[in-house]
């Protein structure tokens, strides 16, 4: 019997990974607007699927539409779902450094309607892909983008959920938080100096008066950008990959995904 089990697991783990496999990730180049400004998002999804799967909207950090934000949405488009990559700045706005970055990240950081209505009109265009299930949406980023994803949410979108990587959480408007409709995940790094404990305080006051089913993770000895192994090891940086948060984060995503999705959800 204990034998019968052990080659009952190795065949799963067999047609796991060959699912992961087969699975053949498409990348296509999205051109949309948002009133009059030309946007350039990346449609990523696996190209063998078959039926309807469900849409997630990614917010990439503050980089933009990047190389690192179509590997994030690569990796997500291999569970299953469509993610269409949002472009928050603009067609051909592309930061070269993190000062580039910074100044125009700051333009919507300062315009929160402008930020929704740019991540609304990412949501917009990923539900008129004939791939998704209009029915099963989510919204997820990293670092500015998490931020964005959450202005997604607070805009009153009908999502099933709103993930956070080490994402900003502040918002000038915490009144907005009873338009969340779906559920929130928060993966925060303990030690990230960028998003200070006042601000998370502040975030989790914002989602009970909210009335949101929330939740947040602090992953210990993890600094800001623990997920982008672009980011160096130096935790003295402020900014910093970090292997253990990276893929216990990731793993809470997946079973976040999967509640949600499955309708044992709470809302």
């Amino acid at each position: 019997m204990p034998k019968l089990r052990i080659l009952s697991a190795a065949f799963a783990l067999i047609l796991s990974v060959s699912a992961l496999s087969g699975a053949a990730v498409k990348t296509e180049i999205v051109a949309y607007k948002q009133d009059t400004t030309t946007l350039e998002g990346l449609l990523v999804y696996d190209g063998a699927a078959k039926g309807k799967q469900p849409g997630i909207v990614l917010g990439p950090d503050w980089m933009g539409v990047s190389d690192l934000a179509k590997q994030y949405a690569e990796k997500v488009a291999k569970l299953g779902y469509v993610v269409l990559v949002a472009d928050i700045y603009g067609k051909n706005v592309r930061p070269k450094d993190m000062k580039e970055a910074g100044a125009a990240s700051d333009i919507y950081k300062k315009d929160r309607a402008l930020m929704q209505a740019r991540v609304r009109a990412a949501y917009d265009q990923l539900r008129k892909s004939a791939r998704v299930d209009t029915s099963r949406l989510a919204a997820m980023g990293y670092c500015f983008g998490g931020g964005v994803a959450l202005e997604l949410a607070r805009s009153g979108a009908p999502l099933k959920g709103t993930i956070t990587f080490h994402g900003n959480l502040d918002t000038p408007h915490p009144e907005q938080a009873k338009n969340i409709k779906g559920e929130v995940l928060v993966n925060h790094g303990a030690d990230d100096p960028f998003v200070t404990p006042d601000q998370v305080k502040a975030f989790t006051d914002e989602m009970r008066a909210g009335g949101v089913d929330w939740r947040l993770i602090k992953y210990g000895g993890a600094v800001h950008g623990f997920t982008n192994p672009n980011a160096g090891t130096d935790n003295s940086k402020g900014m910093a990959y970090n292997a253990k948060a990276d893929k216990r984060s990731w793993q809470a995503m997946v079973d976040f995904y999967q509640e949600i999705f499955s309708g044992s959800g709470s809302r």
